[in-house]
């Protein structure tokens, strides 16, 4: 019985796999959905599942498979209790905190405000895996919920483990896109402000950049936000000047 349900799981996993490869990796909210979706399905015991982000201290709930789910992570993210919470930043040896049942003493003392909560929603257990770091104020964990106590076996976990991991590289090649296009943009504003200066000073394009560098040293500014003011100034002195009148002999 069980090679024959690993043999399901296996299957379902590569189909949710062809599917991604499908999907335009730009939607990445839409993938990030089925992916929660699919691992609901999947996982033995799961009932439901969201996803938890973290981005630059700001934490969010989304891609939730039930309404009462996304309430349920937007309150362990406004309490700071749950498994998410911990998983996402504070994780444990192999990234994953289960709440084995969530109507016992120990898990109601440890959440005071979470676990009644969640009770009252019809869940007992919740498995939060971490969906790897970039590194940069980013963190998230795979949610998965379930009505039902003492479901979320070892061979659940690894399971879980598949999907988070299909998670994680998204969300890796997401913020990497991210970082490389804000990359470019810095590189951009700094050149025009590099120009900028060119023209308006008379000098060279290794002068201007020195320009850049020293005045955002005494100012404490970023260099790509005093590129960005440069810009933003030019582009107002441009609108304020009058435009010629220009006449012509009839």
């Amino acid at each position: 019985m069980t090679c024959l349900l690993d043999d399901q799981l296996v299957v379902a996993l590569r189909t949710a796999a062809s599917g991604l490869v499908r999907q335009n990796i730009r939607d990445m909210d839409n993938v990030l959905t089925q992916i929660v979706a699919s691992a609901a399905q999947t996982v033995p015991g799961a009932d439901g599942g969201g996803i938890s982000r973290t981005e630059q201290g700001t934490v969010r709930a989304c891609h939730a498979t039930h309404e009462v789910i996304r309430d349920l992570d937007r309150l362990q993210v406004d309490r700071g209790q749950g498994p998410s919470s911990l998983a996402a930043d504070d994780p444990p040896a192999g990234g994953v905190v289960i709440a084995h049942d969530l109507a016992s003493r120990t898990d109601s003392d440890r959440w005071p405000s979470f676990a009644p909560a969640a009770v009252r929603a019809g869940y007992r257990s919740i498995m939060s895996a971490q969906l790897t770091s970039s590194g940069r104020g980013r963190h998230a964990a795979l949610n998965l919920y379930a009505h039902e106590p003492d479901v979320f076996t070892a061979h659940a976990q690894n399971i879980a483990g598949l999907y988070s991991a299909q998670a994680s590289l998204l969300l890796y090649g997401a913020d990497q896109a991210d970082y490389l296009q804000r990359a470019v943009e810095s590189r951009d504003l700094i050149g025009q402000a590099k120009g900028i200066l060119m023209e308006r000073f008379d000098v060279t394009a290794d002068q201007a950049f020195e320009m850049l560098i020293n005045s955002s040293q005494e100012t404490n500014v970023k260099l790509v936000d005093v590129a960005r003011w440069l810009t933003r100034d030019q582009e107002s002195r441009s609108a304020a000047r009058p435009t010629p009148l220009w006449t012509s002999a009839v």
